[in-house]
């Protein structure tokens, strides 16, 4: 069972990965409703306490490895990891010809997990709700932040490691939305995708120095505020629901049209976007409506995919 149990978790960290590698999905909201946020936060508290260090430097190994859930924190990274370096390019070239079809995806995620969220929120108050509306105003002024130009040096690099790192254990905030707005997301996925190592070293160093400290904080927050806490999460969430909506850009759903359709670019840029050079050609509202059902389609299954996960977070709580 010890050795399922892993598999289980590795799962979740596939997934995990695979949430953080989008803009707009939160790896915190997987682990949330996979059922290992709490012990997720948890163990990155511990590698920050002194007493599994202490252990470690007194060679009780066994010991540290324990404080620190060593092995849950050792088969959720084989799996975040493996997740990211094998999907980054898949899901970028399906964002790039098919974004109405992966956003529904996304969306039926996000629907998901804000449904899972409120069940187990109980007794229901009206200062709950203010806290909840003040969570969907935050997420939605994050969600609507237009990305910017920014240095591809090293320093802002790592910077961009810890600050992007932090929402991803943050249930709906995604770190790859804040590295959208921090104009570094092509960058960084451009790094996975070519093992540009230098690149890659700095991003993880500044990933490490961020989750750790933020989840030292988070862990407070939680252990204090809890409920609160949760009430403004469930708003992120239900707030960052607007950046994923399926035809939120349609410049990028006619830009992927043009692609599928063989013109050149010069033909794209003849009306001055993807948008309306593909209104011209073919007729972006027709061809929009004829992706309606497939998007119905990838919006249930992503919300199968949560159920999911949710059935094997309830069965291994039960083993």
């Amino acid at each position: 069972m010890g050795f399922i149990k892993d598999i289980i978790v590795a799962v979740k960290g596939f997934a995990m990965g695979a949430a953080n590698v989008v803009p707009g999905v939160s790896g915190g909201t997987i682990a949330l409703v996979s059922g290992i946020y709490e012990e997720l936060v948890g163990a990155l508290d511990a590698v920050m306490s002194p007493a599994p260090w202490k252990a470690l430097f007194k060679g009780r190994f066994k010991e540290f490895w324990s404080l620190v859930h060593g092995r849950f924190l050792l088969w959720l990274a084989i799996g975040v990891i493996l997740s990211i370096f094998t999907l980054a390019k898949i899901i970028e070239h399906q964002l790039q010809y098919h974004p109405i079809l992966v956003w529904a995806f996304f969306f039926g995620l996000i629907l998901a997990s804000a449904f899972y969220m409120f069940r187990d929120i109980k007794g229901w108050k009206l200062r709950d709700v203010l806290f909840t509306v003040g969570g969907v105003i935050l997420g939605l002024v994050v969600c609507t932040l237009s990305p910017t130009t920014t240095p591809d040096s090293t320093w802002f690099i790592f910077i961009c490691g810890a600050i992007a790192v932090c929402t991803m254990i943050l249930p709906g905030i995604s770190g790859s939305f804040i590295l959208v707005i921090l104009g570094k997301y092509d960058y960084i996925m451009s790094a996975v995708s070519n093992m540009d190592i230098p690149v890659l070293i700095v991003f993880a160093f500044g990933c490490a120095v961020g989750i750790l400290a933020f989840a030292k904080f988070l862990n407070w927050l939680l252990a204090r505020w809890e409920r609160q806490t949760m009430l403004v999460l469930l708003g992120f969430v239900l707030g960052s629901l607007v950046k994923v909506w399926p035809w939120n850009d349609l410049d990028s759903c006619a830009h992927a049209q043009l692609l599928r359709t063989d013109l050149l670019p010069a033909e794209m840029l003849e009306s001055g976007s993807s948008a309306d050079a593909y209104n011209v050609l073919t007729g972006l509202g027709e061809t929009l409506d004829r992706q309606v059902p497939g998007a119905i389609l990838w919006c249930v299954i992503g919300i199968a995919v949560i159920v999911l996960i949710q059935v094997m977070s309830h069965r291994q709580k039960k083993a």
